[in-house]
């Protein structure tokens, strides 16, 4: 699963804005993605790619909200 999720971030590298935005669980201009049963949370503007979040996917939406508010500058 490891090499999955970084292979994913890998690809994402010359296509950031690939990811979609989920705005149920920010405002900021975040990215989503998928890698298995995995969401990916990255900032497709910072370079080099910066992730804030690699969350289970079945985790409740609330939940994912507190820990992308828990990770802002």
């Amino acid at each position: 699963m490891i090499d999955q999720i970084e292979a994913t971030i890998e690809a994402l590298v010359p296509f950031p804005n690939r990811g979609h935005r989920r705005t149920d669980l920010t405002s900021r201009p975040l990215r989503f993605t998928n890698a298995g049963i995995y969401l990916i949370a990255y900032e497709p503007d910072k370079q080099p790619l910066r992730v804030m979040a690699v969350m289970h996917g079945r985790r409740s939406p609330r939940v994912m909200a507190a820990i992308l508010r828990g990770r802002e500058q």
